[in-house]
């Protein structure tokens, strides 16, 4: 009778645990570090006004999930060179812009904290942008001002491979770091108001920028290598760092960033990436979109699930402290998501899972953007 009990008792703990979590994310501010949603945009121009069924975001998911406010990533891939790089984050921002314009009612530009609190008030989407690649200002501050015009926030210094000015956590180190401009870059981010984005570098690179910024930094899709050994990955002295800065991680929904299961494949696609030949223009932009789809027709069924991602936002809190713990999940960006974080619009059920494992509805709000709307008020002073 007792065992009968606790069957049917079970499944009614489960059901309040994720009318909660959906209460508590509807709450929240719904921060997301890190989303290559626009991609999709520029390449196979998604209606992301529409519920899609294919692909990790739109604007109807974004709201079931309670990920209100995303920083949509303007990424160029590094094989794109020079002046180049700068065209393609363009076409980018355009395409970021064409949402924006065509759903004025739905989703609009945030451009400092301020504006995450009104427009996610207002029953909107928060755009927040960002670039992914330092390599994509072509050595040029006035490149940097002009997309701080544009209405973007944060730059990540480098990606996939070394740029002239910062190494990059998955390259042969060319410059011990940051060199000297590198961190005149960091100091102008500081000046502007740009959040200095550390995911993606070197380990040494992610100290000269700390060492360098006088504001908090943020890893804005990054998890732990103390429990998935991957070099993209930081360790727990740099999370102690990351606190001591002010900082924030937001934590990496990826496979191999999450689980040792599905670590030694995301080692060995990194190892086994090169670069394009020499090309422009259109025909570059022919071979991205081609090597886009290729990547999201690898799209597998990871061995990671929804309780790595909880083992991740432990480990960094035990680390870093709850202040400085974010959610940064590389939706979009990523081919095998997590069993159970199939796509944000399942955020609530880790939400429900943060809930069984103790954590406070204050704290868990702190993960799910207040950590990250403190440095951006930081940074960008509003």
């Amino acid at each position: 009778m007792l065992l009968a009990a606790m069957a049917l008792l079970l499944p009614l703990a489960a059901q309040d645990d994720m009318a909660r979590a959906r209460r508590i994310s509807a709450e929240a501010i719904g921060i997301d570090s890190h989303i290559d949603t626009i991609q999709r945009v520029l390449i196979g121009n998604a209606d992301i006004s529409r519920r899609l069924n294919y692909g990790h975001a739109d604007i109807p998911r974004l709201h079931e999930g309670g990920m209100k406010a995303p920083w949509f990533a303007l990424w160029v891939p590094t094989y794109y060179h020079g002046a180049e790089a700068v065209r393609r984050t363009l076409d980018l921002r355009d395409a970021m812009q064409r949402v924006l314009d065509s759903h004025p009612g739905e989703i609009e530009l945030a451009l400092n904290a301020g504006d995450i609190e009104r427009i996610v008030k207002s029953g909107k989407i928060a755009a927040f942008l960002s670039i992914e690649g330092g390599h994509q200002i072509d050595d040029d501050l006035a490149v940097l001002r002009m997309y701080y015009r544009m209405g973007i926030r944060s730059m990540t210094l480098s990606h996939f491979r070394d740029n002239n000015w910062a190494d990059s956590s998955t390259d042969t180190p060319r410059h011990n770091g940051l060199t000297e401009f590198g961190k005149e870059v960091v100091r102008e981010m500081n000046r502007l108001g740009m959040v200095v984005d550390v995911s993606h570098v070197s380990d040494k690179t992610f100290y000269d920028a700390i060492a360098a910024s006088s504001k908090p930094v943020i890893l804005s899709h990054s998890s732990c290598r103390a429990l998935s050994d991957v070099p993209r990955n930081v360790t727990d002295d740099m999370l102690r760092a990351l606190a001591k800065n002010g900082g924030v991680i937001g934590i990496n929904f990826g496979e191999g960033f999450i689980s040792p299961k599905d670590a030694a494949r995301l080692r060995s696609t990194i190892s086994s990436m090169s670069d394009a030949p020499e090309m422009t223009g259109k025909t570059l932009d022919e071979y991205a979109a081609k090597e886009y789809q290729r990547d999201l027709q690898g799209s597998f069924k990871a061995a990671a699930t929804i309780e790595d991602v909880v083992a991740h936002i432990d480990h960094a809190v035990k680390i870093a402290g709850i202040d400085h713990v974010g959610i940064g999940s590389d939706f979009d960006g990523i081919t095998g998501p997590p069993q159970g974080l199939e796509d944000v619009s399942k955020m609530p059920a880790l939400v429900a899972a943060l809930l069984r494992h103790g954590y406070s509805e204050a704290d868990i709000k702190k993960i799910l953007g207040g950590n990250t709307l403190r440095v951006i008020r930081a940074v960008t002073g509003r």
